[in-house]
């Protein structure tokens, strides 16, 4: 009689799943944020100040409201040449964008990465599952969880 064993089926490649840290481990969560009705030279002058490239904007419950970011402040020179007016006092609401990405704190650094490489965002927020925000993660971010993961082979 002959003896006969069971064997596990080998896995397909494309059905393994990478092991990898949360987006919690490489965000940022000491954020600087702006409010809609902050002047717009306050904001430009943070983000000098704290070498940062944007910021979130919260409204008065601490629910994001948009983003405000360098490009956006590019504005405030087109608007002031092209209306011929002082914009010094404008506000963080005229310029701030409402389009903003953000991503789970269930994601891992693979899914981030991956979204990423879909889009044009350099920073996406992160939020929990009362879509309270938690954190920040940008590219730069990712680009050090790399670093760290492959610090045996680099």
């Amino acid at each position: 009689m002959k003896n006969y064993q069971t064997k596990l089926a080998q896995e397909d490649p494309k059905d393994r799943k990478l092991d990898a840290p949360s987006v919690t481990e490489y965000m940022t969560t000491d954020l600087i944020t702006f409010k809609p009705d902050t002047e717009i030279r306050d904001v430009i002058h943070s983000l000098l100040r704290n070498r940062i490239s944007g910021a979130p904007v919260l409204n008065d419950n601490g629910e994001v409201v948009g983003l405000i970011d360098d490009k956006d402040c590019l504005n405030v020179l087109v608007s002031s040449a092209y209306y011929n007016q002082p914009v010094d006092r404008d506000t963080v609401s005229r310029y701030m964008s409402n389009v903003m990405r953000s991503v789970s704190v269930h994601d891992t650094i693979v899914d981030v990465a991956n979204t990423f490489v879909q889009g044009p965002y350099k920073r996406f927020l992160v939020l929990d599952d009362n879509e309270k925000l938690v954190g920040q993660i940008s590219r730069r971010d990712i680009l050090r969880a790399i670093k760290e993961l492959n610090s045996s082979t680099w």
